[in-house]
């Protein structure tokens, strides 16, 4: 729980980062409770618990940025580390060849909370530990092959911060969060079929129940046994393809979210988590199909990525990325916003406090149509259905990407047939949105931890969309 002395704390080194000439001043208090649980091939892992809290400090002097941070919760220290950080900072001005500005619009004040009804505090968190062993349980006693590789992790956390800068933003928020992977390898006669599996939403311990996780993963084990017993190679072709929202979910997390962060377009994360093939000039740019509708919304309640106000203390607002197939609006922060005099729409988050805010997705998905399942599917004369995936990759420019189907279906004739093994979709960005005929109107999220940064920084999110019919795309076979 964030106290009034670390309040305190954050405002004080806001006055000292004025006094000692800085041109803007942040503060941020971040940290919180957690406790994880692991069972590796039913055996129990030493439990996790952690109660931490500390502050990051960033400045602004003559175009150059400092960030420093701490987790000595002291007057003195804190006036110590804000002198260093506007040291360094005043040091690094002569160093830097573009100066940075931020934008200084939209700063919020104001409380936040997730919904919750079983607060985390206090809850038994041995229950997330009896039900990891009862999936492993069901999972190991399944018939049909043997899945001898079982990774379960069941985790709770609460993340607290308060944050202020020399704009007047001032916020305090409270998101409570449950998540959950697996990793399931089964294994018979020479063949091998793997699934990842992960779930995750905001809210106490009543999201345990939501998620249904026993039933769930027990379901993913029989389809890794279905895959195994009875999945045929399909011969490579182009064909259609309905892809279900799991995977029209990932394709537009990595080819359209990635690269429309407006850090990695204009460079910064090089190095780091890679870059785009976009330009700082590609709004307006033509990628997809009048059916191409892809946004990025902070503000769905439950949801893993759920942030409604972000770490630079601006409000954080559905950011429609591609309408109709036409890029209208890049991940901004403070910074990118005002050099490239777009609006901020609030996508600077972090994942600790001595992590520095960067642009980050939240809820990424493709935007539901007006088809049925069943209608998309009588579209199809010859084609698949990838309803699973079990591996995917991607460019570091986000151009070029690949996905091996788990769990997916023959179509012909308008008729859903036999499972098939292993297809695979090899495609660049504009040819996948290019390629979308129609959408369904279910919509579905997946949750999932998202990496980027250095040091790194997995933030929670969630990925989505509904049933998406691509038209006369190649597919391979492995």
């Amino acid at each position: 729980m964030i106290k009034e002395n670390m309040k305190e704390l954050a405002q004080l080194s806001l006055r000292e980062a004025g006094r000692l000439g800085a041109d803007y001043a942040e503060a941020r208090v971040h940290g919180g409770v957690g406790s994880g649980f692991l069972l590796k091939n039913g055996e129990p892992q030493p439990s996790m618990m952690g109660d931490s809290f500390g502050i990051g400090i960033r400045v602004l002097c003559g175009g150059a940025l400092g960030f420093s941070a701490t987790n000595i919760m002291e007057k003195r220290a804190i006036r110590s580390l804000t002198a260093k950080t506007v040291k360094m900072a005043k040091a690094s001005q002569a160093l830097v060849k573009k100066k940075v500005k931020l934008d200084g619009s939209g700063s919020v004040r104001e409380k936040i909370s997730a919904p919750e009804q079983e607060r985390i505090e206090g809850a038994d968190a041995s229950w997330l530990k009896s039900i990891l062993v009862e999936i492993d349980k069901r999972v190991e006693g399944g018939k049909g092959a043997k899945i001898p590789n079982r990774i379960l992790v069941a985790s709770s956390e609460v993340d607290e911060k308060y944050y202020v800068n020399s704009y007047g933003a001032e916020t305090e928020s409270r998101i409570p969060r449950i998540h959950f992977f697996g990793i399931l390898t089964a294994i018979e006669g020479g063949q091998v079929a793997q699934r990842m599996i992960q779930q995750g939403e905001t809210g106490g311990m009543e999201v345990v129940k939501r998620l249904d996780l026993i039933s769930k993963v027990e379901e993913e084990a029989r389809i890794l046994r279905e895959v195994i017993a009875r999945a045929t190679k399909l011969e490579a072709g182009e064909m259609d393809v309905i892809l279900s929202p799991e995977l029209s979910g990932i394709a537009a997390h990595e080819s359209v979210g990635h690269p429309q962060e407006a850090d990695r377009i204009l460079g910064r994360e090089g190095a780091q988590a890679g870059e785009s093939y976009l330009k700082k000039d590609s709004i307006g740019f033509k990628i997809g199909s009048k059916e191409a509708n892809i946004s990025d919304d902070p503000n769905i309640l439950h949801s893993n990525g759920y942030c409604p106000v972000d770490d630079e203390g601006v409000r954080a607002t559905k950011r429609l990325l591609v309408v109709e197939g036409v890029i209208t609006e890049f991940l901004e922060n403070r910074s990118t916003s005002a050099e490239l005099h777009m609006k901020n729409n609030g996508a600077a988050r972090s994942v600790g406090f001595n992590r520095e805010p960067i642009i980050r997705m939240s809820n990424t998905f493709v935007e539901p149509g007006d088809h049925t399942t069943e209608e998309l599917v009588k579209e199809v004369k010859h084609g698949i259905y990838f309803k699973s995936f079990t591996e995917w990759n991607i460019d570091d420019k986000r151009l070029n990407q690949r996905y091996v189907g788990l769990e997916a279906y023959r179509i012909k004739n308008g008729q859903l047939g036999e499972m098939v093994k292993a297809p695979v979709l090899e495609i660049t960005t504009p040819a996948l949105w290019a390629s979308v005929r129609a959408r369904g109107k279910r919509i579905e999220f997946e949750a999932a931890v998202c990496g980027k940064g250095d040091p790194m920084q997995g933030a929670p999110v969630w990925t989505g969309g509904p049933d998406t019919l691509l038209g006369g795309v190649r597919i391979g076979s492995r």
